[in-house]
């Protein structure tokens, strides 16, 4: 999509530059996993960049495309996804994202303290333990760049017809309107 790739190195950008200001306040790491658990809806632009980064792994490593996919086939049979249960592209061995670089907008603010416009701050309840609220603040990083977001999945439903909330083990396996929003 268009404008897509822009869109998502000024958010990577952004909290580059949170996670630099958090410093040792931010405790994210690879086999953290608290935020991979639990349904969660993602947009149809998320669900683009996960297939494409499948198509990737399909190509890099077959083996570990074939477990995604077989996770997420097991999610879809099980039908929603439960509090405790774990994001279908989380690897249970190393506690890392088999898709990372294709993850939602969702997964990559989760963490480091962002806004979004005049939505709250978000941060990881393991992280900034101890901090003052002064400090907090001081790290955020203000994204305004939801109208951007906006206009990429405009023209994505003008495009194709894709619109709505799905989720990560839908979006994978090409299912229409099975997202936690919409079930």
């Amino acid at each position: 999509m268009p404008g897509d790739r822009e869109f998502i190195q000024i958010l990577d950008a952004a909290l580059a530059e949170s996670v630099r200001q958090s410093g040792p306040w931010l405790v994210c790491k690879l086999g953290c996993t608290e935020c991979c658990h639990g349904p969660f809806p993602i947009t149809q632009l998320d669900a683009v960049r996960l297939r494409a980064a499948l198509a990737e792994l399909e190509i890099s490593d077959p083996r570990r495309a074939v477990r995604v996919l077989g996770r997420s086939r097991e999610m879809v049979a099980r039908g929603e996804q439960g509090e405790e249960d774990p994001c279908p592209v989380l690897d249970p061995a190393t506690g890392g994202c088999d898709l990372y670089a294709g993850r939602p907008v969702t997964c990559r603010t989760f963490g480091p303290p962002v806004r979004w416009g005049a939505e709250p701050l978000g941060i990881c309840e393991l992280n900034f333990d101890g901090a003052s609220d002064q400090k907090i603040a001081a790290c955020a990083v203000d994204l305004d760049v939801r109208h951007l977001e906006d206009s990429l999945l405009q023209s994505l439903e003008r495009e194709t017809g894709a619109a709505g909330e799905t989720s990560i083990a839908s979006a994978l396996l090409n299912i229409p309107d099975r997202s936690p929003a919409s079930t």
